[in-house]
């Protein structure tokens, strides 16, 4: 089995509930099971400002699905929630992400691990420091630190993302 970090984020047809109900579709992936799932975070919206704030979380799982298996069982969970992608960074019912991935390091026109902005955005970040406080992320390659998630997480606690309740499914 191996280990991995799935984001989850919401700003459409109730957030919370959507990512919520995206925690149990996880559950239903086959050979996987979801080990902890964040609290939910409140968060503004980047790169197109015109839209509602979003709802953010992560989980840890474990699977027996390669990267690119679990990249494309996530991309069918969003669609299944009717994401669409008229542009990027547009409003969205349901992004998942899949973050890291045991530590395998790859970059492909599909998957690039780990995830290569994963350490600019504190609504992944802080979310991702609450259920795995001893993750360190370390390729020069991808993530320019070396370094805890929780110290990656610090810097993002001042910026306006709220944490909002624990994990309620």
């Amino acid at each position: 089995m191996h280990k991995a970090y799935v984001a989850l984020g919401s700003n459409l047809c109730d957030p919370a509930s959507q990512v919520n109900n995206a925690f149990s579709a996880l559950a239903k992936m086959p050979n996987t099971t979801v080990l902890q799932c964040s609290s939910l975070y409140q968060s503004e919206p980047v790169g197109y400002d015109n839209q509602p704030d979003f709802i953010n979380a992560v989980a840890e799982i474990e699977t027996d699905l390669t990267p690119e298996s679990l990249l494309t069982a996530l991309l069918d969970i969003e669609q299944s929630f009717g994401r669409e992608r008229p542009f990027p960074n547009a409003p969205r019912i349901l992004d998942l992400d899949l973050l890291l991935y045991d530590s395998v390091v790859q970059k492909t026109d599909f998957l690039t691990l780990p995830h290569p902005r994963l350490h600019l955005r504190g609504f992944v970040l802080l979310p991702l420091a609450e259920i795995a406080p001893d993750l360190v992320i370390s390729h020069e390659d991808v993530i320019p630190q070396h370094s805890n998630v929780v110290k990656l997480a610090d810097t993002f606690r001042n910026q306006g993302i709220q944490k909002l309740s624990n994990h309620s499914a």
